[in-house]
């Protein structure tokens, strides 16, 4: 299912792109559904924090007589749904500037003026990011966000070997294929990032698809870049599991 989320201040304005919406779906019976419509962004913003990794479709008016403005929340989401798309919905063009500045990569930027061409705008985009979304999914590639100071990198998680304590208080350190990075976080929310990951011991956790040998007599799991993880007791019955 894909989810659709609208933030527009003007009421009349939210409820008409809605019905085109809804009318779209309908009628080519689409795997897709108003998730939010809303004239407050920071109730949309308050969604994603509880529902990360949606692959969303955002339709923003750019004026939304709020301390920030659609352009502002599009950058937000941004940071919050890699993957969405983005389009905003508005009678200001030359704010147009502002989608690069604040490195939104906005999917379209639609001019209110004939609802008629608003509807038909708007139905191209969903079209659109329906056939971008089953692209992706027929090729997916899961992403791991990682936060390294004050910037946020990204990672394919098949890169991923494996996640372990650092000497360092409070820091772990991130195993890929050929490189290692350090970040602050808890070894004990890590598991939870991606469904490939699997704690197997106190300070490690692994890729379980990145494993290439499991030797039981020394309790040790050997990663595909030939590193070497421990497997405590306990998690071997667990770990075979997994592994199928």
């Amino acid at each position: 299912m894909i989810p659709v989320f609208i933030c527009e201040d003007n009421e009349i304005q939210r409820k008409t792109i809605e019905g085109y919406i809804n009318n779209y779906i309908m009628i080519e019976e689409l795997d897709m559904r108003i998730e939010m419509s809303t004239d407050d962004p920071n109730e949309l913003l308050n969604y994603l924090e509880k529902e990360p990794r949606l692959n969303g479709i955002y339709l923003l008016d750019v004026d939304l007589n709020h301390e920030i403005n659609g352009i502002q929340l599009g950058a937000k989401i941004r940071d919050k749904d890699i993957s969405g798309k983005i389009i905003f919905i508005t009678t200001h063009s030359e704010m147009m500037y502002f989608t690069f500045k604040y490195k939104v990569e906005a999917m379209d930027y639609i001019i209110k003026d004939e609802s008629e061409n608003l509807q038909q705008r708007i139905i191209d985009v969903l079209k659109q990011s329906k056939k971008h979304y089953e692209e992706a999914q027929s090729t997916y590639d899961e992403r791991l966000k990682i936060k390294i100071g004050n910037k946020v990198r990204v990672f394919s998680v098949s890169e991923v070997m494996f996640i372990e304590t650092s000497l360092v208080p409070h820091k772990l350190t991130l195993h890929l294929m050929q490189s290692t990075v350090d970040f602050y976080g808890k070894i004990n929310e890590v598991e939870s990032l991606s469904d490939s990951f699997l704690r197997i011991h106190k300070s490690f956790v692994v890729n379980i698809k990145s494993i290439a040998t499991v030797n039981k007599k020394k309790y040790e799991v050997i990663m595909e870049n030939g590193e070497i993880c421990p497997i405590a007791i306990r998690k071997v019955s667990l770990l075979n599991r997994r592994l199928g």
